[in-house]
């Protein structure tokens, strides 16, 4: 696990709680379907909770999650795309060809920058690795990107 995913669990669970703690049911259902069980009217008041983060890559048009990645048509062929919430970067080295990576350089852990001239570059100390195999072209990278299992499904790129 990573320091940055370690704080932002943290982080979570921080905010989270309190607000799970004010919402819990009272058990009344007298004039209150909020207090029913069986209601399907939402238990707390939707303009009081905090806004929902968007991630685009796993939400449908029609609001209905996804389990893709991203889109395959967000992914230009000869490039790729840097997912920072997941710390993954998705490739597509050859159309129709999708590969997945980490996005940590093996130097000393930066995320990579960006997908240029058919390598994933490190913005830290300038280590390339390529969009093929995630293998070191350059830099002081120690090693490979490691490789993440993916497949297209309806159109999006997703964990296999």
């Amino acid at each position: 696990m990573s320091r940055r995913r370690a704080l932002a669990g943290a982080a979570t669970l921080g905010v989270g709680v309190p607000l799970l703690a004010a919402c819990g049911d009272d058990g009344s259902t007298a004039d209150d379907p909020a207090g029913d069980p069986s209601s399907d009217a939402p238990s707390a008041d939707p303009s009081s909770a905090p806004p929902a983060e968007t991630d685009t890559a796993s939400t449908a048009p029609d609001g209905g999650a996804l389990d893709g990645l991203v889109a395959a048509d967000e992914v230009p062929v000869g490039g790729g795309v840097i997912l920072e919430d997941e710390e993954l970067v998705v490739t597509q080295p050859a159309a129709g060809d999708f590969k997945a990576f980490e996005a940590i350089c093996t130097h000393q852990g930066c995320l990579v920058g960006s997908v240029t001239g058919g390598q994933i570059v490190c913005p830290c100390h300038g280590s390339t690795f390529s969009i093929s195999d995630g293998s070191n072209e350059g830099g002081p990278a120690s090693g490979p990107l490691a490789s993440v299992a993916v497949t297209l499904v309806d159109g999006q790129v997703q964990r296999s």
